[in-house]
This record gives structure tokens, sequence and C-alpha cells, in this order.
């Protein structure tokens, strides 16, 4: 029952935003940018817990994989601009995200920091 109150109040979350963005973008813009799940994961996992252990290397990993989504935010608007197509340019910025994830985990480890 808590799983399903989770998806629901998440989800709205996100309906939330898309319907602000259709209207104003920029106002949707800054409800999906809002670290929401980073909140309400946070929220979940210490519901769920209360392992302060736990939620330290939850919330220190989740700082370190914020960094490199962000570059995906100004490539998608970029490759459009210059003629890309959405759903081409969505997929670029997740490859670029996805290789930078990569880059980064080894860079934290090789500082002797785990992800």
């Amino acid at each position: 029952m808590f799983f399903l109150f989770k998806v629901v109040l998440s989800g709205l979350m996100i309906a939330l935003a898309s319907s602000i963005a259709r209207r104003f973008p920029a106002a949707g813009a800054l409800v999906a940018s809002l670290p929401l799940v980073s909140v309400f994961g946070m929220l979940w996992l210490w519901l769920e817990t209360h392992d302060a252990q736990r939620m330290e290397t939850h919330v220190f990993a989740t700082f370190w994989y914020v960094i490199p989504s962000l570059p995906m935010f100004l490539l998608i608007p970029w490759l459009m601009k210059h003629g890309t197509g959405f759903y081409v340019a969505l997929l670029l910025g997740c490859v670029l995200t996805f290789v930078l994830y990569l880059l980064t985990m080894h860079l934290v480890r090789r500082m002797g920091m785990p992800l």
C-alpha cells in the first residue's frame, strides 16, 4: 500500500510539471528542476529504514550523480536549435549523461570515495 502511495504522489509531481509547462514553459521547467525525486527518495528511504548511514550514502551519491546530468540540459536545446529532432537530441543527451556517469564514477573512486 505504501508503494502505491509513493507511485501516485511521485507521478502527480511529474504530471504537474508537464501540465504547467504546456502553458508556462519556464514555470514548468522550474517545477521540473526542483529536486523532488531526490527529496521524495530521501523521505521514502528514511520512512522505510530510519538508517542514517544508508541515508548518508544515498545523499552523497545523489550529489555526485546530479553533476554529470547537467550537461544534457544544455546539449538537447543546442542540438534542437541546430536542426536535430527532439527524439534524437534526447537520445544523444541520455548517451552523454550515461558516459558522464561512468566518468564520474571512475573519478570519484580514484579520489577514494566509492559510489
